[in-house]
């Protein structure tokens, strides 16, 4: 019987890296790379196209973040598992990725092996976090434990700001012009907002700032 081969869908903005991966992983005989995207919006249009068991997704990309792109794959194919491979322990990218719904986070630097071994893993539905990386989730959960975390202060006071203006209705352009940020900053700010804040949409992120308030007049 033939052994059914795990399904990858490969995401970064640079081909060269993009060819890396698929010569990599297709030495194995059970992966078979069944497409390839570089940006946001191509991600995942082939996520649906392809129907992957595992997504390789980069973090960085020209039109958006991958923690967008891997929240709205994961409501478009709740069965494809997300790992995102990054060159940065960054601890935003990390909480977003994993509110996001994302099943493992891997550095780039990681070697070969352990990539192929990540992907195995949460194909068969386990989740996973590279080891320089580990130490500040479970800085973060002991937090949670101790009570100590309100929901605004793993918030930076930039991404405070961006979410009052969010509440007031502002689109990323008008964001953008009081803040002196690009369009394409703020809306990177606004999909780490909600991936913190475990909200999928400006409206409930505005819903929850109002929420906050009728808390505070009571």
């Amino acid at each position: 019987m033939q052994e059914t081969k795990v399904k990858i869908l490969i995401v970064d903005d640079h081909e060269v890296v993009r060819m890396g991966l698929r010569t990599l992983l297709e030495r194995r005989p059970n992966f078979l790379v069944v497409a390839e995207a570089g940006t946001v919006a191509e991600s995942v249009t082939m996520a649906e196209q392809s129907q992957p068991d595992v997504v390789v997704m980069d973090i960085r990309l020209p039109d958006g973040s991958g923690v967008e792109a891997c929240r709205e794959i994961r409501e478009k194919l709740p069965a494809t598992r997300v790992i995102m491979l990054t060159s940065y322990a960054d601890e935003e990218a990390l909480y977003g990725s994993i509110m996001a719904g994302a099943s493992g986070y891997l550095l780039k630097q990681t070697r070969g092996q352990s990539l192929a071994e990540a992907i195995e893993r949460v194909a068969r539905g386990e989740s996973l976090l590279d080891p320089a990386v580990t130490t500040k989730v479970l800085e973060r959960m002991r937090q949670l434990a101790r009570g100590d975390s309100d929901e605004l202060a793993q918030l930076s006071p930039q991404e405070r700001k961006i979410l009052a203006l969010i509440a007031e209705g502002k689109t990323n352009k008008e964001i953008a012009e009081d803040v002196f940020l690009s369009d394409k900053t703020v809306k990177n700010y606004v999909s780490s907002i909600l991936g913190k804040l475990n909200l999928r949409r400006r409206t409930e992120a505005a819903a929850f700032m109002a929420e906050r308030r009728v808390r505070k007049q009571e």
